[in-house]
């Protein structure tokens, strides 16, 4: 982790504004030395959720982070709030696909030869998560998580003020083939099992959805409860500038190692610094897993690069988020530009960004909407972290005041606030609305 140490100062609340100067005031126990009640590594989506949570029950919580609140992949998401995405990648045809994507290195998923060694432990675990044995429970547990994932999004929304940056506009996923569509609807079946409203449309209606497509789109599935927001990075942003009116504080630090036992847990600065913290919760996204290994748990996540090209609003009139399952990439129209982005590189947190990726997906976007403008685009590089069974790792550590919250994939931004809850809920000793057992750090 790169950054240095930049302790921030207090920011005091309404009341304290209005005490007069003169008046007593007792040391605080930040100013006492005894730490914090709870220390978060990560200040991306899943950080800023859970210390918003916690700081609105009345704990005191510090978010660690090398770059800035939501600075990182969090920022350049594509905003949706797929709260219908419930099948598990292993489960989506991936299997099947791979040695087409494989053998196409600008396609939806690429793999770098040099780094497959490394990679295959967990391809195979990955491979292994497709068995049917395995679906229904898989599909359960990210079902309810969605379910979840809804509810407590719409509630902080409210809370923290920021609904009027939701988006109730839909998706629009589209097909090339009779083919891509028949092979879609299995699918479609398992998300009717689980109350997801949908409609398949063609013609008039799906180009009434999305005017401008280009004619080699025969079908489309239209889900009207999808929804995405104006802008991942200033609804984080909006979301933490909350917590922060509620004490929670951010410290701009480089974590060297973490460490915890029965009387607490501490955090080692690369400034050679130390923060106590009763507990301590790690969600530092791709990074999380080297952390966990500290504490002795060795949790087999791996990283998926997405990229994307983020254009001037005036781009291209897109509706709603388009989706383009047989290309591995989206479009969503943000406030702040159209973005272009998803595609998968299996390629770790080392080696440098390869925008070819991201100009593939561009020219893709060129021929899907005749018209669209691809000049002004910034191109962007972020690391998904992923569990070969495509669920997040929610829950203790074996090591005591350690809780895991990482490993959500594409779904970070989906998934967030539910994940808040249900750390929330761990830390005060309360039991969760969901069984923890499909998302347990152990079960690998």
């Amino acid at each position: 982790m790169r950054g240095s140490a930049n302790v921030q100062g207090n920011s005091k609340s309404s009341e304290e504004g209005r005490r007069p100067s003169s008046a007593p005031r007792a040391p605080s126990p930040r100013e006492r030395g005894e730490g914090e009640d709870v220390a978060i590594v990560g200040g991306g989506i899943i950080g800023i959720c859970v210390a918003t949570l916690l700081a609105e029950a009345g704990r005191r919580v510090t978010i660690f982070d090398r770059t800035g609140i939501c600075e990182e992949t969090s920022s350049g998401n594509a905003a949706a709030f797929a709260f219908s995405d419930v099948l598990p990648l292993a489960h989506k045809g991936m299997i099947k696909q791979l040695p087409k994507w494989l053998a196409d290195p600008l396609g939806p998923l690429s793999i770098p030869p040099a780094y497959l060694p490394k990679l295959l432990p967990w391809l195979i675990r990955f491979w292994r998560a497709g068995n049917s044995r395995h679906y229904e429970t898989s599909l359960a547990a990210q079902a309810g998580m969605m379910r979840l994932a809804e509810a407590e999004w719409m509630g902080l929304l409210d809370r923290s003020g920021t609904r009027p940056m939701l988006r109730e506009d839909g998706s629009l996923e589209l097909y090339e083939s009779e083919a891509e569509f028949r092979a879609s609807l299995s699918g479609w079946a398992a998300r009717e099992r689980f109350d997801i409203g949908f409609r398949h449309v063609e013609g008039e209606e799906m180009a009434a959805l999305q005017p401008g497509l280009a004619p080699r789109f025969v079908k489309g599935t239209f889900v009207p409860s999808w929804k995405t927001v104006a802008d991942p990075k200033l609804l984080g942003k909006a979301v933490w500038a909350y917590a922060e009116r509620l004490g929670a504080r951010f410290e701009h630090a480089r974590i060297d190692r973490v460490e915890a036992g029965a009387d607490g847990a501490a955090v080692m600065l690369a400034d050679g610094t130390t923060r106590k913290a009763k507990q301590l919760v790690i969600a530092a996204g791709a990074w999380s897993h080297l952390l966990a290994r500290n504490l002795g748990d060795r949790i087999p996540l791996e990283t998926e690069r997405g990229y994307n090209t983020t254009l001037p609003v005036s781009a291209f009139d897109v509706k709603r988020q388009l989706i383009f399952s047989g290309h591995g990439f989206v479009i969503t129209p943000l406030e702040t530009g159209l973005r272009v982005g998803g595609a998968v590189e299996l390629g770790g947190i080392e080696r440098p960004p390869n925008y070819a990726r991201s100009k593939a997906m561009l020219e893709k976007a060129k021929r899907f909407l005749p018209g669209l403008d691809p000049s002004g685009g910034i191109e962007w590089m972020g690391f998904r972290p992923s569990l070969p069974d495509s669920l997040p790792v929610i829950g203790r550590a074996r090591t005591p005041n350690v809780f895991y919250a990482f490993g959500h994939g594409h779904l970070g931004l989906t998934q967030a606030v539910a994940t808040g809850r249900l750390i929330r809920d761990l830390v005060l000793g309360q039991t969760p609305p969901l069984d923890l057992k499909p998302f347990r750090p152990q079960r690998f």
